[in-house]
């Protein structure tokens, strides 16, 4: 395959790059078709890798309304609403949504995902549905799995067993919520933890990390320092963040020391962050979002995700990774031309980071050929327009191409 007259990287040269045997074995821009080769014409398009959502809740998904809508938009009521909804939770129950969920961001130019599956059922429904899935759809998406203990690990009933038996049954990640256990003992302890079974089970890290406006919750300084001291680093996430909004700059000053020293990733998710957060503020109203620009500014690896779609914490949400994106850099303050253009980072190449797939992920010579085709010709106004995923590209076979509608005007 010959990917021609194409921006690689919302670069401003024009560029080809050819994909032989599923990876890209050429990037120039003197490369001509050879006899036979299939040939798309990006006509001065956008090439980009694959997007990657590093966070959402596949289990979860598509249960909007059952069994009650949340009405009072908080997180805690979303929690209470989904602890009933999974009693009725069935194998073909989550993969059927999930599989539905997945096929739509599959044609907004996801291959790469990382869901949070709830640990705190005893039967462990969603994490079978899902491992199961992973390996349906593994030619066309690559998807790694949090064990997330929802309602805690201290805090519910074996919690602990359920989480490490997730883990035995093949998650790939380890995940926690210290900020909703029952105290902050509990929280730093759960963070020991999860850091413990990480090393004996060589998992990854992902922690739903201070989801809440209360300046007094500092679970992330106890989560970095473990990253710190255990040499786990970049092998681990911190998903949310939100406290940190509600920090004082002097305490959040010497954070950041630690968070650089720590090696650890953030995730944010811009549109479920401003919809739960500041909920209890009567005014002036928090806008319930991490530090996104001065973490980007200090050099520290930020991505976003989508978190949820149509389920008790979202009424919304479709699979299009540029809505958490435009909300981001609105919520955020990343209005500044360039860094529009390069705003692409916090769902591509920032999100590779944050799954610990570098190795395998982007346009370069050698690696696997994935890539997106967008219909714009520089990334600011593929986000400003919300622009098309023209080709979804996964080892050099398309898996979604979408035809833009013509809209016409009759002025006369």
């Amino acid at each position: 395959m010959l990917i021609k007259n194409v921006h690689i990287n919302n670069q401003k040269k024009v560029q080809s790059a050819r994909i032989i045997d599923g990876k890209f074995s050429s990037i120039g821009d003197t490369l001509v078709p050879e006899k036979g080769e299939e040939v798309i014409d990006g006509k001065g398009k956008v090439l980009l890798p694959p997007f990657i959502d590093s966070h959402v809740h596949l289990d979860a998904t598509l249960t909007a309304g059952q069994p009650e809508w949340n009405q009072t938009g908080t997180l805690f009521d979303g929690i209470r609403i989904w602890s009933e909804r999974k009693k009725e939770l069935s194998i073909k129950d989550v993969k059927d949504r999930a599989r539905k969920t997945i096929y739509q961001q599959l044609k907004y130019g996801i291959q790469f995902i990382r869901s949070h599956v709830d640990t705190t059922d005893p039967q462990l429904i969603a994490l079978q549905a899902l491992l199961e899935l992973k390996d349906e759809l593994k030619n066309v998406v690559e998807l790694q799995l949090v064990a997330f203990p929802q309602e805690g690990i201290l805090s519910f009933p074996k919690g602990k067993e359920l989480l490490e038996q997730a883990l035995k049954e093949g998650a790939d990640v380890v995940g926690g919520i210290p900020h909703y256990e029952f105290n902050h003992f509990y929280g730093a302890d759960s963070l020991k933890y999860i850091v413990k079974l990480a090393e004996t089970y060589n998992v990854l890290i992902d922690v739903h990390c201070d989801e809440i406006d209360d300046p007094a919750t500092r679970n992330l300084e106890v989560l970095a320092t473990l990253a710190y001291e255990s040499g786990l680093k970049e092998r681990v996430t911190a998903s949310h963040t939100t406290a940190m909004g509600s920090y004082n700059d002097a305490y959040t000053y010497k954070l950041f020391r630690l968070l650089k020293m720590s090696h650890i990733n953030f995730v944010s998710n811009p549109l479920v962050n401003m919809h739960l957060g500041g909920r209890f503020d009567t005014y002036p109203k928090r806008r319930g979002l991490t530090r996104v620009k001065e973490l980007t500014e200090a050099g520290i690896n930020v991505s976003f995700g989508e978190d949820d779609i149509k389920d008790p914490w979202n009424p919304l949400g479709n699979g299009n990774m540029l809505d958490p994106l435009q909300m981001g850099v609105y919520a955020a303050q990343l209005m500044g031309y360039d860094q529009l253009q390069n705003s692409f980072n916090y769902v591509t190449y920032n999100g590779a980071k944050t799954l610990h797939i570098s190795d395998h992920y982007g346009i370069a010579v050698g690696q696997p050929g994935n890539c997106v085709l967008l219909n714009g010709e520089d990334f600011y106004n593929v986000l400003n327009k919300h622009a098309e995923v023209l080709y979804n590209i996964r080892n050099g076979r398309v898996v979604a191409k979408t035809i833009p509608a013509q809209s016409e005007l009759y002025l006369e």
